[in-house]
């Protein structure tokens, strides 16, 4: 009678294989959300070249068909284009007031230098809670130092001003990513532009949750506010009367 002990090997095998051509869920139709508006710009943009609109339309392809051949390459390029390209100019446009995107910064502490580090990511402030979706998953550089040291710090717009509000960062490998960034997108357009991106440039969604000590960030505005400034600061050497009673 022929042998069943290669059937365990064989059906592993299989299992490895399929997972490994599996599309990440989102991915599609990220790819033609963000290939629809590409085409839909170029079709009310007049004079606007349809050369541009093939190439995105290549790219937003290609990286599709990387992800089902390699999540491992596909973060790679992905990483790349954001650390040396993208994130130093949203960076540079936040630091000088510009936000045309609606982001917000993250600032974790190195989980190996214990240097500080900030990368922009999507405003999914609701309340004193703060959702992100990273889309590298544990891959993500801000994931693993939020593991090592769940002390955080955001910079969002609050009223008309930008703070710095401190909270406690949790990982929540159990939570649905997509049905999550639905709640953060809540209609809102640049939220949804922001959604779009993650889907197709990444590849492990994951959620994280920040709690906001807001409370923190208020009395930490009212010291700002209440410190002298250097005009009003005495001299050295100033006398001061003093008041009698």
């Amino acid at each position: 009678m022929p042998s069943d002990r290669a059937t365990p090997a064989r059906s592993t095998s299989t299992a490895t294989t399929t997972a490994r051509f599996r599309v990440p869920r989102g991915l599609i139709a990220g790819t033609l959300a963000v290939t629809g508006l590409t085409w839909g710009l170029y079709a009310i943009q007049p004079g606007a070249s349809i050369l541009s609109a093939e190439i995105q339309t290549g790219l937003f392809v290609g990286l599709l068909l990387l992800t089902i051949c390699s999540r491992r390459a596909k973060v790679l390029v992905a990483r790349t284009w954001q650390r040396y390209v993208l994130n130093p100019l949203m960076r540079l446009l936040l630091a000088i007031g510009l936000n045309p995107l609606g982001l917000a910064i993250l600032e974790t502490r190195g989980r190996v230098t214990g240097k500080t580090r900030r990368v922009p990511v999507g405003n999914g402030r609701k309340g004193d809670s703060f959702w992100i979706i990273a889309e590298h998953g544990t891959r993500a550089g801000y994931v693993n130092n939020i593991a090592s040291d769940p002390h955080v710090r955001v910079r969002l717009r609050i009223g008309l001003r930008y703070r710095w509000v401190p909270g406690i960062a949790t990982i929540c490998p159990d939570e649905d990513p997509l049905a999550r960034q639905r709640k953060i997108i809540a209609w809102h357009p640049l939220r949804t532009l922001n959604a779009i991106y993650v889907r197709v440039f990444g590849a492990d969604l994951l959620v994280v949750h920040v709690k906001l000590n807001l409370a923190e960030a208020a009395s930490a505005d009212e010291a700002a506010t209440a410190r002298p400034s250097a005009d009003e600061a005495p001299e050295p050497g100033t006398l001061h009367a003093v008041p009698t009673h």
